[in-house]
């Protein structure tokens, strides 16, 4: 029987794949191997299923990647920072939104732990750049009717960092089936710990963490790139005096205007200039 469905874990050379609402453990086909090609959490694949076992007979094309983690077919990631304890570092949640941008995902935030904390300063920084903005307590399951309803129907990566309560809602959102610390499982080795990926299904949809992401530099974009990963100046092509101004020390910017107007908040400049420099240090060499 052949049937189409979703890689949602692998373990050991196994897949396991959801499709008609069962999971099936296949094997990939010696065919991915020559053409060097990996089967990837979130990746859409045909299966022939035999009892409950299957193998892997084709992938689809991906519409996303991610590379730390591997997965595929990423529709939005969801960047989870904490209200207070601790405080969130706006110059992070910029990197973690333009990553996600490079990747050709769409961001959202969700701003977690709100019953210790308003954070509308943040809601209006970033609603005014174009982003869904999410305010919950998991603690209290406060906030959270919204949340969910965007996440019908969408493959959503959980991004943050330690201490933000991530944990907590992806076991509220699963109805606990990742127990809170224990999103991802931990194969213990000596000393080390490595983490594997899962896919977990919510109403039409899946979620999934990704233990790693947060802590990334912007990489793989020029510095005269940037302004593409920033919605909020994207606009900017052709309207400053210079061609190819750089909107941090030349004359009759557009965007420097922008942001003498309140359009573009202050925090989001200051990050987009730090992120320029940063790569503009980067040899073009290392981008191929």
């Amino acid at each position: 029987m052949r049937l189409n469905g979703t890689i949602i874990k692998g373990i050991g050379g196994f897949y396991y794949v959801k499709a008609s609402d069962n999971v099936y453990e296949c094997k990939a086909r010696g065919v991915f191997r020559k053409e060097r090609v990996t089967p990837t959490i979130g990746d859409k694949v045909i299966i022939d299923v035999n009892g409950e076992k299957g193998s892997i007979t084709e992938i689809m094309p991906r519409t996303s990647s991610l590379v730390r983690p591997p997965v595929a077919n990423i529709d939005t990631i969801m960047i989870v920072v904490a209200a207070a304890e601790p405080d969130p570092s706006l110059e992070l949640i910029d990197k973690m939104l333009v990553n996600a941008e490079v990747c050709g995902i769409k961001p959202a935030i969700c701003i977690n732990k709100t019953d210790l904390k308003s954070r509308e300063d943040i809601v209006e920084i970033y609603q005014k750049a174009g982003y869904e903005v999410f305010c919950v307590s998991a603690e209290k399951n406060l906030g959270t009717d919204k949340l969910f309803e965007y996440l019908k129907g969408k493959t959503t990566a959980f991004a943050g960092l330690s201490g933000v309560g991530k944990s907590s809602l992806l076991s509220l959102i699963t109805d606990d089936a990742l127990e809170t610390g224990e999103v991802s499982e931990k194969i213990r080795r000596g000393r080390h710990t490595t983490r594997h990926v899962e896919l977990f299904e919510i109403d039409g949809g899946f979620v999934l963490d990704t233990p790693g992401f947060g802590q990334l530099e912007v990489e793989g974009i020029k510095a005269d790139e940037l302004q593409n990963y920033f919605p909020e100046m994207a606009d900017a092509d052709g309207k400053c005096r210079f061609r190819g101004c750089a909107h941090i020390n030349e004359p009759d910017c557009y965007i420097k205007e922008k942001l003498e107007n309140g359009e573009i908040a202050p925090s989001r400049y200051e990050s987009y200039k730090a992120m320029y420099e940063k790569l503009k240090t980067v040899k073009d060499w290392l981008l191929k």
